[in-house]
């Protein structure tokens, strides 16, 4: 119950808070449909009564008066119910395609604010996607849970008055329209425990289905695709998890055929007793023949009242139980501890970053990536980071950045853990690129300066000369305003790889940040436009902090020191003069290897 409750209290504040209109909606059509029901019951009974007088004998001018007020009244009603529950229903409709938006990008933001490990976390995806569809498929969203507090209101309402009303011509339809109602209320409530337990199962297989589909309908997937002949296997995929969510489907519907053939034998009994019970009222004269119509009407209305108010009661506890996954999902664990402490302009002396026996594994892996790390960075350092793949190069970044906290010791900036920065502000030190970066689908300047209100056109001109890509966006149809990918523009271009990777370089420059981080992002340029990125890069990062990772180590002549990583810690410290004389060294080895390779192809050509 806790979960209910804090569902229907969430999306009454949200409602009020958002579009309070959505509770005039709801109060129009409570009038009208109370009305409307009080009034097919009540109506019929007094035109019987009176047509009963008039074929007894009765003057016809004596009750006509009454009958066309009765009918006139039952018509006008009718009407007016019509147009307003129209209006009503209209303005609800809107709303709730306005909500699901609203929850689609609430749902989105919290997406993009949260920690950066759950977006590596299977847990926290599969949170996602549970808020996703608890909140749109299965719950309804705000419209959908509301509309079953609605339905609630409005039956107590109507059940009131048909209880009244049996009460004083035939009391026994109470207990039996209440014991039918029980018996049904258990059966239901069997099966929307089934619908529950298959959600939570279903929800793994839906996101899985979804990212093999997504695979197969990307573009930029489509090349691998069709060279690797992989479209029978991503097909294979997708239909493996369709059947799984077949065999899924189908089972639930077996389980609950027989609770759902209970309902229909309880209903049938409740039918034939109810009849049974008012007809002999009738036949013995106990009740006129009104009464007996209002009588009928009324042990019809009164069970469906019952039955809706129990079945919506059900209804919305199991809707909750889908919509409280998106509240989970808004409240989901921080992973890193965040502080509130703000950076001191340190001066001419900069920042210095510390690695105090640094060690570090990822959640639920038992193996460390990084050991003992013990590393200074100071002030207008640049540093080249260089080792085999998997000696830990990119999570070093990752800890640095805080997209993830560390497993054992601290790291500093200016001898403070940097637990204790507020978190937004820390990150405005980093402009990085990573070998894995993303651009969007965006305008070319959009992407270079993301998130500007005004941007200085002669400073982006000066980045995107020194990363070489200010002459290929000349020649593009509306020049920094020409959209990347057909995403959203079919006038939209294809970036090559290189050009793809000084967007994002530029990008990084652009930001302006005291320290640089460039992890392998010349991997797609070939040795000679790379060898030109970090000589302009040298004059343009200047006397900011720069941390380069780089397989080409030729790079690393521009560095002040370089780090070697192997087995887990930094195995070699030092310039390149003094590592590439190291007798038996591991960065001496990899830079004559690399040496060799390009004296041996120059050798062929």
């Amino acid at each position: 119950m806790r979960e209910v409750r804090r569902t229907i209290a969430f999306m009454l504040r949200v409602a009020w808070r958002e579009k309070p209109a959505l509770f005039a909606s709801y109060l129009i059509l409570f009038v009208g449909n109370a009305a409307t029901t009080m009034k097919n019951v009540l109506i019929p009974k007094l035109l019987l009564d009176e047509l009963l007088l008039v074929t007894k004998g009765a003057a016809l001018s004596e009750h006509l008066q009454l009958l066309v007020l009765y009918a006139a009244l039952d018509v006008g009603m009718g009407a007016l119910v019509r147009v307003t529950n129209s209006v009503a229903e209209r303005t609800k409709g809107e709303l709730d395609e306005w909500f699901k938006e609203y929850c689609d990008v609430m749902l989105a933001e919290h997406a993009m604010q949260m920690d950066y490990e759950h977006t590596e976390d299977p847990d926290a995806l599969d949170q996602l996607n549970k808020a996703r569809e608890g909140m749109s498929w299965y719950s309804g969203g705000v419209v959908g849970i509301l509309d079953c507090v609605y339905r609630i209101v409005l039956n107590a309402a109507v059940l009131f008055g048909v209880t009244m009303l049996i009460f004083t011509r035939c009391p026994l339809l109470l207990p039996v329209q209440l014991i039918a109602l029980l018996l049904i209320s258990w059966l239901v409530a069997r099966n929307n425990g089934i619908e529950a337990r298959n959600f939570l199962k279903l929800s793994k297989i839906n996101r899985i289905f979804s990212y093999v589909l997504f695979q197969l309908a990307t573009f930029q997937y489509g090349k691998d695709i069709r060279l690797y002949d992989s479209s029978r296997m991503m097909g294979d995929k997708a239909k493996e998890q369709s059947d799984q969510m077949t065999d899924t489907w189908q089972g639930q519907a077996l389980t609950q055929m027989r609770y759902n053939w209970g309902i229909d034998v309880v209903n049938v009994l409740r039918d034939g007793i109810s009849y049974l019970y008012i007809g002999l009222l009738a036949v013995r004269r106990v009740i006129s023949v009104g009464d007996f119509t209002m009588c009928t009407l009324s042990a019809t209305q009164l069970y469906n009242s019952l039955h809706n108010i129990i079945f919506n009661a059900m209804d919305i506890k199991k809707r909750c139980g889908y919509a409280y996954q998106f509240i989970l999902f808004l409240n989901y664990p921080a992973a890193m501890q965040t502080g509130e402490r703000s950076l001191v302009d340190t001066g001419a002396d900069g920042h210095v970053i510390t690695f105090r026996d640094v060690s570090f594994r990822y959640p639920r892996s038992e193996k460390y990536v990084l050991r003992h790390l013990n590393l200074t960075i100071r002030q207008g350092e640049h540093l080249s980071i260089v080792g085999l793949n998997g000696a830990g190069k990119t999570t070093f970044i990752k800890l640095l950045c805080r997209l993830y906290e560390v497993t054992e010791g601290e790291i500093c900036i200016d001898g403070v853990n940097i637990m204790e920065y507020a978190e937004e502000e820390y990150r405005k030190l980093f402009a990085v690129v990573f070998q894995d970066f993303k651009l969007f689908a965006f305008s070319l300047r959009e992407n270079v300066a993301p998130g500007l209100e005004t941007v200085d056109e002669k400073r982006l001109e000066q980045v995107l000369t020194q990363t070489g890509l200010y002459e290929d966006a000349q020649k593009l149809a509306d020049g920094l305003d020409t959209t990347i990918y057909k995403s959203f523009d079919e006038k939209g271009v294809e970036l090559s790889g290189g050009q793809q990777q000084k967007t994002a370089i530029s990008r990084a420059l652009y930001r302006d940040a005291p320290i640089v981080i460039l992890d392998e992002p010349t991997a797609a340029l070939d040795p000679i436009a790379e060898y030109e990125i970090y000589r302009q890069f040298h004059t343009l990062v200047g006397g900011k902090t720069a941390i380069y990772i780089s397989h080409r180590l030729s790079s690393c002549r521009f560095c002040d020191h370089i780090a070697v990583f192997a087995e887990d810690t930094v195995k070699e410290y030092g310039t390149h003069d003094e590592l590439v004389v190291r007798e038996g060294g591991i960065y001496a080895e990899m830079f004559h290897a690399q040496a060799q390779y390009y004296v041996d192809q120059g050798a062929m050509n």
